[in-house]
């Protein structure tokens, strides 16, 4: 199950990077016609890092939860860790944000 979800999220990745690279590759004759490409690498940019970025932070707080459950003394220093890791997983679907942004800014 779990090389069957990491190969579909390659796939997704795959073809955003080669819709990426017509985008950019785009000439003025034919940025017209790259224009429903851009438009696309833009949506599946952002789509796929909030969906990536949901998971990992549903994963990291249960398991942060789980953690203080079993260990209460615990709470500070797991609560500490939690929160950077969710820093950083976000921080991931704001570059995907910032990207989109530029893509959709080429239009």
């Amino acid at each position: 199950m779990r090389s069957k979800t990491v190969g579909i999220l390659v796939l997704f990745f795959a073809l955003s990077w080669v819709f990426v690279s017509f985008a950019f590759a785009a000439d003025d004759a034919a940025a017209s016609e790259m224009k429903k490409y851009i438009a696309l690498a833009a949506g599946l940019a952002i789509g796929i890092a909030a969906l990536g970025g949901g998971i990992g932070q549903g994963i990291a707080i249960n398991g942060g939860l789980q953690g203080i459950s079993r260990n209460p003394e615990a709470q500070p220093k797991i609560f500490v860790a939690m929160i950077v890791g969710l820093a950083l997983i976000e921080s991931l679907v704001i570059y995907a944000l910032v990207i989109s942004i530029l893509l959709y800014a080429k239009l």
